[in-house]
This record gives structure tokens, C-alpha cells and sequence, in this order.
């Protein structure tokens, strides 16, 4: 088989992967309603190799958003569940003894998969937060000295709820650093909730995905073509040095302890592109920046407690900063 050729018969084209993306949306949309800027938020993350932070209050379809996503990628998927008991070793995976060897035999963690849903991440201790670390940021998971490598793609679709719950533990700011965007999963809109109680009074199951019509729209081959197009995404060096002083500017606001690192800076640039490409142009505008600034900075700065205090939130700091950074012509 050609490796730009997937199961279904794809061959791979730009155009074709485009079109696959973009038909990923109207698939997850048959399982949730009025998320679009989650759903076009994950299809980003997974252009860019990147990781995505969901937050939101229980009950407002985060899981089921990542489930409607695996099911609508032939990909294989995976859900661990954070509780405070869990450990590292159930996420990574551990070394197991063979009584009939006499040998220990590495037993591969859920994490050995191409998207991983790590449920409710913030109802489990730092320990067994930072299991996910190398994972996300080397792609691969080293046991016992050895470095094991995951699958290609990977994917680390994280829910979490509000920090100001019960039980919950707040990821720190190296971890935080680790996911490409931090989308926010509102309630819905007064109709879009009308419409969530009309499909389950029609019989919508969200545990029967099949049933529902969610079927795979894109693979493997799609997402390597679609990789390979945003990556001769041009930028300008205006739009570069529009994306640094956005960057530089967070590290200079009174209301924040802590900026966007350069990191950050590279990571507003890849969604930045990967945003561009999927509104069909091959090159970035100022426009694109300011789209994904919000989601792919928010999780990268901190308020001071004064600031906080008076109401003012990481979004309010990096609008206003949109608002005077000079916008390049």
C-alpha cells in the first residue's frame, strides 16, 4: 500500500484532506451542538502535532466531544479516567513478571494509542499529572531505562473542570505549557439546549455513537497531507514580528506575575498557519494571529491575585493587548 494512501482509499491530496477536515465538524455535529470553536480547536491541535486542554463545567459534552472526534478519525483511541487514587503506571504502563519466563515483560499503558482521552485530569494528584510529560512533549514513555515510542499521530485531548471545584488539583504552569490550545466549553445557547433535550427525547444515545450516524470522515493519510500543506503556510517576517510583540507585550502587562514564554511564541505562529491553511489560503494574515491568540495563550500567562481580585481574567489582558499591538498592513 502507498503510506500516503489510507484504508478508505484516500490518496492523501491537500485538497482532498481539506475537504476530510473540514467534513469532521459536520460529523462531530451529529453527537454535540454549538461547540464549533471546540470541534475547529482540536482539528488545529491535531494539524499542529499539539495537545488541547478542554475545560468546562460537568455536563457540557467535553467528553463526548472527544469521543465524537475519535469516532469520526480512523484512529485508535483511548480513555483514562483521572481519579486521586491513579497512578503513573496506569497511564504509562508497567513492567509485569512472567512466572512461565522467569522475566519481567513490559504491559503498555493506555497512553500507547493516537488520541488520548485523559478524563477529568485535574481530579488527580501532580504524581501522576506529570506521567503525561514525556509523553506529550518527547512522544514516548521510558520505563525502566528504556524509551518506548508512541504511535504517530498522538493526541492528549485533556478535560478538566474549573479550578474552583471540589477535589480538583491545578495543573502547573510546565504542564500547562505542554497543550498547544486551552479551549473553553461554555453552556449552550438557550436553543442550542432545546435542541440537546429534542435529540434525546428522539432517542440519542451518547454512549452509541454508531447509532447516532457518526462515522470516519478522515485518517492517517489525511492528516499527513493536510501537515505537509500547512508547513509551506508562507509568513510574512511582519506577521512574525507581529506574533513576538503580542508575546512581548504579555510579559510587560502590570495585571500578569508571568508572560508567554517563547514557546508560546512559536506555538501562536503553528496554530497561527495551520488556521490559515484550513480557511483555504497559503499564507497568514493578522486576522489568523488574533483568532487563535485567545486559545493558544490564555493557558500560558498568570494573574496577579490583585488583578484577580478585581475581576480582570487572563482573556480580558490578551484582548486588550490585541487591541494596541500595532497590526502589521
Amino acid at each position: 500500500m502507498d503510506p500516503t494512501t489510507d484504508n478508505a482509499g484516500r490518496t492523501g491530496d491537500p485538497g482532498d484532506a481539506r475537504a476530510a477536515l473540514e467534513a469532521l465538524r459536520a460529523e462531530i455535529a451529529k453527537a454535540v451542538v454549538g461547540q464549533d470553536p471546540a470541534v475547529t480547536g482540536l482539528v488545529v491541535a491535531l494539524l499542529c502535532r499539539g495537545h488541547v486542554l478542554l475545560e468546562g463545567v460537568p455536563g457540557v459534552a467535553k467528553t463526548l466531544l472527544v469521543r465524537a472526534l475519535a469516532s469520526a478519525l480512523e484512529l485508535d483511541t483511548k480513555r483514562v479516567q483521572f481519579t486521586p487514587d491513579l497512578m503513573p503506571s496506569d497511564v504509562t504502563g508497567s513492567l509485569v513478571y512472567d512466572a512461565r519466563t522467569a522475566e519481567f515483560s513490559f504491559q503498555p499503558g493506555p497512553v500507547f494509542t493516537n488520541l488520548l482521552l485523559a478524563d477529568e485530569i485535574n481530579r488527580t494528584p501532580p504524581k501522576t499529572q506529570s506521567s503525561l510529560l514525556e509523553a506529550m512533549e518527547e512522544r514516548q514513555v521510558t520505563v525502566d531505562g528504556t524509551p518506548r515510542p508512541l504511535p504517530e499521530p498522538f493526541l492528549v485531548a485533556a478535560t478538566q473542570n474549573p479550578v474552583e471545584y471540589e477535589g480538583t488539583y491545578p495543573l502547573p504552569e510546565a504542564q500547562l505549557d505542554r497543550f498547544l490550545l486551552k479551549l473553553m466549553v461554555p453552556l449552550p445557547s438557550r436553543q442550542d439546549e432545546i435542541d440537546v433535550l429534542t435529540r434525546h427525547a428522539q432517542g440519542f444515545n451518547p454512549r452509541d455513537l454508531r447509532a447516532a450516524g457518526v462515522r470516519p470522515v478522515a485518517g492517517a493519510a489525511d492528516l499527513e497531507a493536510a501537515r505537509a500543506a500547512v508547513a509551506k503556510t508562507t509568513v510574512s517576517p511582519e506577521i512574525t514580528a507581529y506574533v513576538v510583540d503580542i508575546c512581548r507585550a504579555t510579559r510587560e502587562s502590570p495585571s500578569l506575575t508571568l508572560g508567554v514564554s517563547p514557546r508560546g511564541a512559536t506555538a501562536l505562529l503553528a496554530t497561527s498557519r495551520a488556521w490559515a491553511w484550513l480557511t483555504g489560503r497559503d499564507y497568514v494574515i493578522p486576522d489568523d494571529v488574533k483568532a487563535l491568540a485567545l486559545p493558544t495563550l490564555r493557558h500560558r500567562v498568570q494573574l496577579r491575585p490583585e488583578a484577580e481580585m478585581e475581576g480582570v481574567t487572563a482573556d480580558s489582558v490578551i484582548n486588550a493587548i490585541l487591541a494596541h499591538v500595532p497590526v502589521p498592513r
